[in-house]
């Protein structure tokens, strides 16, 4: 198992980042499609991320005091998460015609390219936490499910 994340991670166990120096953005291949085993890894991690987002939107959106977590102890924060994908949930089972989520899905999200990148480089120059056997490890991972697509 592990967190699918962008570049600014280190790519290391638990941590799938996609290959860097390689396309990323959903934009890149609107008039190149993929053909590398990277480039497809990359744009099928990108197409993730761009899901997740769009998640993470409608549920701000839903319930704004997941933006803004008010100062309330671990277990209430908790308590208040749970309950709002309790009823995420229960809407998303129950209500076919969901307003919310045609919105997100009828509108395209990209992650601003800008931020990511700066995010990228500022772990660049960050120590790594994390020994080299962790990083072969989740490079030999990535490169499998990279075969695979």
């Amino acid at each position: 198992k592990y967190y699918l994340c962008d570049a600014a991670y280190s790519h290391t166990r638990g941590f799938m980042c996609p290959y860097r120096n390689i396309r990323y953005w959903l934009g890149d291949y609107r008039r190149v499609p993929p053909t590398a085993k990277e480039e497809k890894f990359n744009i099928a991690h990108a197409r993730l991320r761009n899901v997740i987002e769009r998640a993470f939107g409608v549920l701000k959106t839903r319930f704004p005091i997941l933006s803004k977590m008010p100062s309330y102890s671990f277990e209430t924060q908790r308590d208040i998460v749970i309950a709002c994908m309790s009823i995420h949930n229960f809407l998303r089972h129950n209500a076919l015609d969901d307003w919310l989520f045609k919105e997100y899905e009828s509108e395209v999200f990209e992650m601003n390219e800008v931020q990511v990148d700066e995010e990228a480089e500022r772990e660049e120059r960050a120590p790594h936490l994390f020994g080299r056997e962790e990083q072969v490890y989740m490079n030999n991972l990535r490169d499998e499910i990279a075969k695979l697509l």
